[in-house]
């Protein structure tokens, strides 16, 4: 008897639903840039709207109102400014910020992870590169030297947006339903990884079995054992809980992570040039502000979570093992994104 297969029908039906959601995508898209647009029209105010997926009390959303507060500072044009935050996810998720920013419309900054511009700089990713800075002091002084300058230059001239500061400083950790503490028990070790293929990549090197989940899913993958743990900072796992499910923190810091502020470059170059002026000194003195958050609540949640016994704490014992592991595949993603000579200079800094 003939067997028949119903994966070409499933195919097209997921065809299908790409397409009207990518549609009604478009049509939001439009709408919504439609409505700022002509809100800006109607009056001679100089309208910014910056996104942020967190609340009002995160770092990033914290930063973004700084920023605001020092451009007011800083200008003194004759044209008046008028900020308006979208804060709590209200404009989206951080990948639906750039795809609008690299349109020209509704969002015109926002603070997100490099790995959302990888579509457009692959370059970018270099700053998503697992064991990248030796400790915090490397990572401060490379900030400081502009050594992701390239990734600013390409990424302006691919996608058309703005770097215009540095954020980000928390350390991000593996944690678990078990304990983590040298290589040994690193082996075999299920964990979460993001979706850049350098995570993947840098924990198989190190032993463990990466599979990329959705952060919004790490909760349940832990809980019902389709993962052991992952890896983020102290201050995400105190936000999301992620304790009740996994208790096992080792100190391992996998990275400190990088997160520019990005710029609509379409209606940057649009403003008065003494406007563009304030925006950049307030970008990077928000942005210092928004590290100094990061890194002063890092260690000291971590140890508020251990004193009221939600966590455990381990010490890696084998970090330079660690590192030792994880160069070569540093520098062979490196020289796959063209990024080698960045990090070189980073690799140069004492």
């Amino acid at each position: 008897m003939a067997k028949y297969s119903n994966k070409g029908v499933k195919v097209k039906e997921k065809a299908l639903v790409l397409t009207v959601a990518t549609f009604l995508l478009a049509i939001v898209v439009v709408g919504l840039a439609f409505w700022f647009s002509s809100a800006q029209k109607n009056t001679d105010r100089i309208v910014l709207h910056g996104a942020s997926q967190f609340d009002y009390n995160h770092a990033y959303t914290r930063a973004l109102i700084r920023f605001e507060e020092l451009v007011n500072q800083y200008y003194d044009g004759d044209q008046p400014i008028d900020f308006v935050l979208h804060a709590n996810g209200e404009l989206g998720v951080e990948k639906d910020f750039f795809a609008y920013m690299n349109i020209g419309a509704v969002v015109d900054y926002a603070i997100l992870a490099p790995s959302h511009v990888s579509t457009f700089s692959s370059m970018a990713t270099i700053m998503d590169i697992p064991f990248l800075f030796r400790d915090e002091d490397h990572y401060l002084k490379a900030i400081d030297q502009d050594v992701f300058l390239p990734v600013k230059e390409d990424l302006l001239k691919r996608a058309d947006v703005l770097i215009a500061g540095y954020g980000g400083g928390e350390k991000r950790h593996i944690f678990g339903r078990r304990p983590v503490r040298n290589m040994k028990e690193l082996a075999g070790f299920t964990m979460r990884v993001m979706g850049s293929p350098i995570q993947s990549r840098m924990f198989t090197a190190l032993g463990a079995t990466p599979t990329v989940i959705s952060s919004d899913e790490i909760y349940n993958a832990i809980q019902t054992g389709v993962i052991e743990g992952a890896e983020n900072s102290a201050a995400v796992i105190d936000l999301l809980k992620w304790y009740e499910v996994a208790q096992d923190i080792s100190y391992t810091a996998v990275s400190y992570i990088v997160r520019p502020l990005f710029f609509n470059a379409k209606r940057f170059r649009s403003f008065p040039i003494e406007l563009q002026n304030a925006m950049l000194r307030a970008a990077t003195e928000a942005m210092t502000y928004e590290r100094n958050i990061e890194i002063g609540q890092d260690d000291p949640t971590l140890k508020k979570l251990e004193a009221a016994g939600k966590v455990k704490v381990y010490p890696f014992e084998d970090r330079e093992e660690m590192l030792k592991r994880a160069e070569p595949v540093k520098n062979e993603f490196a020289r796959e994104i063209g990024a080698s000579d960045i990090l070189a200079a980073i690799n140069a800094i004492r």
